[in-house]
Order: structure tokens, then C-alpha cells, then sequence
């Protein structure tokens, strides 16, 4: 079966297919509380954004520069 555009529905397919995403969104919502927890994007846990102080990442650099002299000290 190919995907059909929304515009080539009829309206019996189109209330038909109305229908069917409440009784998901109902079944949904009763799965949700019979375990407790939320299902789909909204439950995703937000991403934690890591910090880094300065002393971190002056230490950090000043390791990459000594990396890079040890290299160019090599080559001459």
C-alpha cells in the first residue's frame, strides 16, 4: 500500500482515521497510568549540559599546547 496525501482523503477516510488517533491517544493514556509513566517525546529526560570551569580548561589547553611543542621540538 503506497502513503496517500491527506489531500486525497475523503471525508469518511478522514473522520475514520480521526477516530483511530483518539482511541491511540486514549489507549495511550491508560497504558501511562497503569505503568506509571509517560511514553513517547514529552517523557524523554532532558539532556544535562556539562560545565567545565576555567581551571579545567586552562588545563586543558596549556597540555594540547605542551603536546604540540613536544612535536615541533621532535621535527627540528
Amino acid at each position: 500500500m503506497s502513503p496517500m496525501n491527506i489531500s486525497e482523503l475523503s471525508p469518511a477516510q478522514l473522520r475514520k482515521a480521526a477516530k483511530m488517533k483518539e482511541r491511540i491517544v486514549r489507549l495511550q493514556s491508560e497504558l501511562d497510568r497503569l505503568f506509571g509513566s509517560k511514553a513517547g517525546p514529552e517523557a524523554a529526560p532532558k539532556k544535562r549540559t556539562r560545565r567545565m570551569s576555567a581551571a579545567g580548561r586552562a588545563r586543558i589547553v596549556a597540555a594540547q599546547k605542551a603536546r604540540w611543542a613536544k612535536i615541533k621540538a621532535g621535527k627540528k
